[in-house]
């Protein structure tokens, strides 16, 4: 309302799907980057993006930082809610979270997460996947930077057809990952 946003925020892909929903129901422009605070950080400098954050719960706000802190955070949540007059219970209905599923799969033997990731049984999987979640939904497959695993996500306004298609693809994850790739 006050104009904070106006350089738009800056998450990372692990978003819930809802808060894209919520931002482009606003008006808000949003970036979306790979997950880290350094992806998120870089990209506020190079938007003028004032606020930037990861699922993890890390929020930054440039004006006051360059990484997140959660004690800045919440006063600046305070202050939102002192200023707007409204509980916090209120000023979270703007968004609304959707289920979601995250399954991280090993892939063991001599085969990468990265390698995996772009087998073409586990793509099939993926388009299928999308297919079958249409427009309510998403899947998103990342092979980890930091262990030998594929994690699996899959968000979805039906908490049982995301479980359902979460656990589908993984399985085909997990079947080309005992296989030597």
């Amino acid at each position: 309302e006050r104009g904070a946003l106006g350089g738009g925020v800056v998450v990372t892909v692990m978003s819930n799907l809802g808060f894209f929903k919520a931002m482009e129901a606003m008006g808000v422009p949003y970036r979306v980057t790979p997950v880290g605070d350094r992806h998120v950080a870089e990209e506020m400098l190079r938007a003028g993006a004032s606020v930037g954050g990861e699922q993890s719960g890390h929020v930054i706000l440039s004006e006051h930082a360059t990484t997140g802190d959660g004690l800045v955070t919440a006063l600046a949540l305070v202050d939102v809610m002192v200023r707007s007059g409204k509980k916090l219970s209120e000023l979270a209905t703007v968004m609304e979270v959707y289920p979601q599923r995250l399954i991280n799969v090993p892939v063991g033997g001599a085969g990468s997460a990265k390698a995996v990731a772009a087998l073409d049984e586990v793509r099939r999987a993926v388009a299928g996947a999308e297919e079958r979640l249409g427009g309510e939904g998403r899947i998103l497959l990342r092979p980890s930077g930091t262990e030998p695993v594929v994690r699996v996500m899959v968000e979805h306004e039906d908490e049982a057809v995301c479980r359902e298609v979460c656990a589908e693809v993984a399985r085909v994850v997990e079947a080309a990952g005992e296989e030597d790739v």
